[in-house]
């Protein structure tokens, strides 16, 4: 089973790199880009583990290892 982490800045949070991408956009001619927030995602493959247990440990390993939860928030999501 796989599992698919979203890692991206809280909306409180400056995001420089969000920004130079945005303002590349725009040079480009793309003036309809309002903004744009850059992120991070991890796929993790895991072992025979139940659904009870993935809605435990997913959120755990997501806040102690891959956020940074006073700047970053992060949902999840099961891939089939």
């Amino acid at each position: 089973m796989k599992v698919r982490v979203l890692v991206s800045f809280k909306e409180s949070v400056l995001d420089p790199q969000g920004q130079a991408v945005k303002n590349a956009l725009l040079t480009l001619g793309y003036d309809f880009i309002k903004d744009v927030r850059q992120g991070k995602v991890f796929e993790l493959e895991l072992n025979d583990i139940s659904r009870e247990e993935i809605d435990k440990v997913i959120p755990e390993i997501s806040h102690k290892v891959l956020s940074n939860p006073i700047i970053e928030r992060f949902e999840w999501e099961i891939l089939k």
